[in-house]
């Protein structure tokens, strides 16, 4: 049986980027030694391992992409510009410390993740 999904962020700075996780998205996050991170998210977890480039397609999802967009900034977050409109959401891309960019979106449509 399935019981989640792990999903793996590439970049050259994994230190700064678990840092970023934790301290301005906020996201709790448990040692699995050595202080290798594995970050929970909702329903998922995310971890990240170092490499020579970034590699990923991971979407974070929120309700109101402007209020989420300028709580993270004032955490000391960056954008790759302002939110625009895809049809199915609106959505910008986070930039994550050592590389590399993450989706954030207000989708438009029916969502699975509250599936009972």
């Amino acid at each position: 049986m399935i019981t989640g999904t792990h999903a793996i962020v590439y970049t050259e700075d994994a230190e700064r980027a678990r840092a970023f996780f934790a301290d301005v998205l906020g996201l709790r996050s448990v040692d699995a030694g050595g202080g290798w991170l594995i970050f929970a998210m909702p329903p998922a977890e995310l971890a990240f391992h170092p490499a020579a480039g970034p590699s990923h397609e991971i979407y974070l999802m929120c309700d109101d992409i402007e209020t989420t967009m300028a709580e993270l900034t004032a955490k000391g977050a960056e954008f790759d510009g302002p939110a625009r409109d895809a049809g199915f959401g609106r959505l910008v891309r986070i930039l994550i410390p050592g590389g590399g960019k993450m989706g954030l979106y207000e989708p438009r449509h029916p969502v699975a993740y509250d599936l009972p």
